[in-house]
């Protein structure tokens, strides 16, 4: 008669292939649900680029005629994409959210584009980043705040920038080329090119000029590019060698 252990190891193996087979089928309606220009879904964008992939699951994408996708980029699972107030509007002959190529948005993040919104080419946007092109306005006193007419203005992003987790860019908002906005900042306004805003609302900590670099000077010495040519084979030899060491990273 089989004993209790034989019951134990039958029903962990059940549970094993189980765990496998719900794992497989996820990956594969990941796979099949991803959006690209070659299998756009139920998505009709104004363009996708050739090399861009929007993960599944997506947020609410609506407005998609007047949204343009650059090349290479990779939009995370659950980020939203809105071109518009609300579905079904006619917004005009020109794209109202211009995307430029090889732009990360990360996982959970916004972007609402009720009003023109442009994200500069390179842009690598952190998790749950939200970018609005509309603000609840407060005027009346009497009147619920959601049900005032927002105000819209224009937002725009320069080629380069670095966007950190949970960061806010209000309407208005114009960054220069290769900002760095700190996590959790709330940025509004203008911010010129090369500088590192923090806070919120945000302010710059930090910018580069040509004649005296950064200043505050930079606190960690400057990462150690990978020497031309090495190929990733000995990249990945390197790093288990860097493993190895007792000491390694301790200096």
């Amino acid at each position: 008669m089989p004993n209790r252990n034989t019951f134990s190891s039958l029903a962990a193996a059940r549970r094993r292939l189980v765990t496998r087979a719900v794992h497989a089928g996820w990956q594969w309606v990941q796979r099949s649900g991803a959006v690209t220009a070659e299998r756009p879904g139920r998505l009709r964008f104004r363009r996708i680029g050739a090399g861009t992939k929007l993960a599944f699951p997506q947020g609410t994408v609506f407005g998609e005629p007047w949204i343009e996708l650059g090349d290479h980029c990779i939009v995370g699972e659950q980020v939203t994409l809105t071109a518009g107030m609300m579905p079904d509007l006619d917004l005009g002959p020109d794209p109202i959210l211009r995307i430029g190529d090889g732009v990360v948005l990360g996982r959970g993040s916004h972007v609402i584009a009720d009003t023109t919104v442009t994200i500069g080419a390179d842009c690598y946007f952190g998790p749950y980043v939200y970018v609005t092109s509309t603000n609840h306005s407060y005027d009346d006193p009497e009147e619920p705040v959601g049900k005032q007419w927002p105000r819209m203005e224009p937002v725009e992003i320069g080629p380069g920038c670095w966007i950190g987790t949970g960061a806010v860019i209000l309407p208005g908002a114009r960054l220069g080329r290769n900002v760095v906005v700190a996590a959790g900042a709330v940025v509004r306004g203008e911010v010129p090119d090369h500088a590192v805003v923090a806070g919120a609302p945000a302010r710059v900590v930090r910018r580069w000029e040509a004649a005296t670099g950064w200043q505050p000077p930079l606190r960690t010495p400057p990462p150690v590019p990978i020497p031309a040519g090495m190929t990733s084979e000995q990249l990945l030899a390197l790093a288990e060698l860097v493993d190895e060491e007792p000491d390694a990273g301790v200096r």
